[in-house]
């Protein structure tokens, strides 16, 4: 079609094979929509179109996006709000006539299988390296390989401090877990291979969890954190992992942070926040990596 359809926040160019969602920047702009920038969505990776009223003299204009296509979407699990939706564009009531058109010129675009999942990512995921300040601690994410969890001096539970700086292997993760950080409770929890030592894990409140950072007030906002989770969702996805890693998967070599996670260990050790089978159990998991 090669056509652009300005909106309020967003302006859609359509493509011979995708919709190019390029995203307004400013005050009264969701933040979410500054940090994407800029989204290509292929054809193949919608379900539907619609088109609805919208609210104060507006229609809605919405690429309903394929199950398992979006990353995002993927990580977000619904939680995303109305206004916080990247796949609508709100419209003044009188564009209707040209709206109605290009739905229905997407709608004849789409592929048979639309309505059934997608069997992989079909939209990028926002690039890397990312990091964001939770209220316990800062997330990094290199943007391929690996996951760390620095912890906050103040803010981090007893649990986290006995356990140490966490570095993840996007290899030895099956999968992210977000919870907004706008509802209570919010958090981001890498869901990983079960831990040899009885470290907390799925089930465990995340505070208490070192696999997860917790959020709060001002702390992992969406804008931050879900660009996050969705980038590591796809690289653990591009990785082929689907089943849990197996126990001694390695990890890459790096003897300077294990000697540094080995001091950090026997400090709480002699503190008496580590027990001596915790200890043992834990420098010898670390030994192993060198």
């Amino acid at each position: 079609m090669g056509d652009v359809l300005a909106g309020i926040h967003a302006t859609w160019q359509f493509e011979s094979d995708a919709i190019v969602i390029r995203f307004e920047r400013g005050i009264r702009t969701p933040r979410l929509f500054g940090t994407l920038r800029e989204r290509r969505i292929p054809h193949e990776a919608l379900a539907s179109v619609t088109l609805t009223p919208g609210k104060r003299g507006t229609l809605v204009l919405r690429a309903v996006p394929r199950a398992g296509a979006d990353p995002l979407v993927e990580a977000a699990a619904g939680q995303l709000t109305e206004g916080g939706d990247p796949y609508r564009l709100v419209l003044p009531a009188e564009r209707e006539p040209q709206a109605a058109y290009y739905r229905d010129e997407l709608l004849g675009l789409l592929p048979a299988d639309a309505t059934e999942p997608a069997d992989g990512f079909l939209v990028a995921a926002p690039e890397g390296p990312q990091s964001f300040k939770a209220y316990d601690g800062k997330a990094s994410f290199d943007g391929s390989g690996e996951v760390s969890f620095r912890w906050s001096r103040t803010m981090a539970s007893s649990e986290k401090w006995r356990a140490g700086d966490q570095v993840f292997a996007v290899r030895e993760l099956n999968g992210v877990e977000w919870r907004s950080p706008e509802a209570p409770e919010g958090f981001l929890r890498l869901l990983t291979r079960p831990d040899p030592c009885g470290s907390a894990r799925l089930g465990e409140h995340p505070d208490r969890d070192p696999a997860s950072v917790v959020f709060g007030l001002g702390y992992g906002p969406v804008h931050e954190s879900l660009p996050f989770a969705a980038a590591v969702l796809a690289a653990i996805r591009g990785s082929g992992r689907a089943i849990p890693a197996q126990p001694g998967a390695a990890r890459p070599y790096d003897p300077a942070g294990v000697e540094e996670r080995i001091r950090h260990l026997g400090e709480l050790h002699q503190a008496g926040l580590v027990t001596d089978e915790e200890f043992s159990c834990r420098k010898a998991e670390l030994l192993a990596e060198l």
